[in-house]
């Protein structure tokens, strides 16, 4: 790259790539643009921004976090997108507390509903969680973001599949209509996870999950990684099967970076069984509340595929 129109070409083509390919690629290309000194300060922003939500993606926090706190204290067009990534690396993190305050601030622009349902979920706050994306969703609609509008969508999906596997169906279903014609790799498999956890408990889940770990793996999302674990997880807790372990097992080797280790916690939740020495998960209300939240999800699905029979 050897003028400004160069750098420019380059990054918007990572931007428009990154749906197609895996995080670390985007992660290369756009690592390079920034360090030409080429773009004017506010595409410069954009270029460190999407790299700093790759390494995001790739289970890099350090990075990430250097980067966004780079993009949120130079308050330009993208600080307030750099402030919400700054609140998803705490809770990633763990740190509840201190990424729920954060979000109570981000409002519109920073998407404060999509992350406060965000933050409800992994504590078996279902109800919550589908009132904030909800709003979320709603809150897209008005502004004309249809890109916003379906993630809302999907992770309302998400959310509804662990509680009430009738509603997810209905919610999965808006959230494919709504993602029809929007290059959203990440969200549409988060839709995907949205429907095997809908399913969890019933005979094919497996084979459709190994299915589904092939293109998880192939974007790169670490996220989508340890959520398709985690529903898992969920499945054969449900089942009460020993293939628990192995769930567990991978969800280890997924979450080694320490970036969403607390779903260890949650899936241990989930069968009543300590949490392993070590954790460091800041939960919202106690870590009881979510433990007890969780194991009643469970104990709910066993009863509603007994009802089914």
């Amino acid at each position: 790259m050897g003028s400004a129109a160069q750098g420019l070409v380059e990054l918007l083509s990572a931007l428009a790539r990154r749906q197609h390919e895996h995080r670390q690629r985007t992660a290369d290309r756009l690592t390079t643009v920034p360090q030409t000194r080429l773009l004017p300060d506010d595409l410069t922003d954009m270029a460190t921004y999407y790299l700093t939500k790759a390494h995001r993606d790739l289970g890099q926090a350090g990075a990430s976090r250097r980067g966004m706190q780079h993009v949120a204290d130079g308050d330009g067009p993208l600080a307030p997108a750099a402030r919400r990534g700054l609140t998803h690396l705490a809770r990633i993190a763990g740190d509840f507390p201190t990424a729920y305050d954060a979000a109570r601030s981000l409002g519109w622009i920073g998407r404060q509903h999509r992350v406060m349902g965000d933050l409800w979920w992994p504590h078996g706050a279902i109800d919550q969680a589908l009132a904030s994306y909800a709003a979320a969703r709603d809150q897209a609609e008005e502004h004309g973001v249809a890109g916003e509008r379906a993630t809302s969508q999907a992770h309302l999906a998400l959310a509804a599949a662990f509680a009430d596997p009738a509603r997810a169906d209905d919610e999965i279903t808006l959230a494919q209509q709504l993602l029809d014609g929007l290059d959203l790799r990440a969200t549409t498999l988060t839709a995907q996870i949205a429907a095997l956890i809908r399913d969890a408990g019933t005979p094919d889940v497996d084979d459709r999950a190994r299915t589904l770990r092939t293109e998880v793996e192939a974007a790169g999302v670490v996220v989508l990684q340890t959520t398709l674990e985690l529903a898992l997880c969920f499945h054969h807790s449900v089942l009460g099967t020993e293939q628990l372990a192995t769930g567990l097992d991978r969800m280890r080797q997924v979450t080694r970076g320490g970036d969403y280790a607390y779903y260890i916690d949650i899936a241990h939740f989930m069968v009543g069984r300590p949490v392993p020495r070590g954790s460091r998960a800041r939960w919202l209300e106690g870590e009881h509340s979510a433990r007890e939240r969780w194991r009643a999800l469970v104990t709910a699905r066993q009863e509603y595929l007994r009802g089914a029979r």
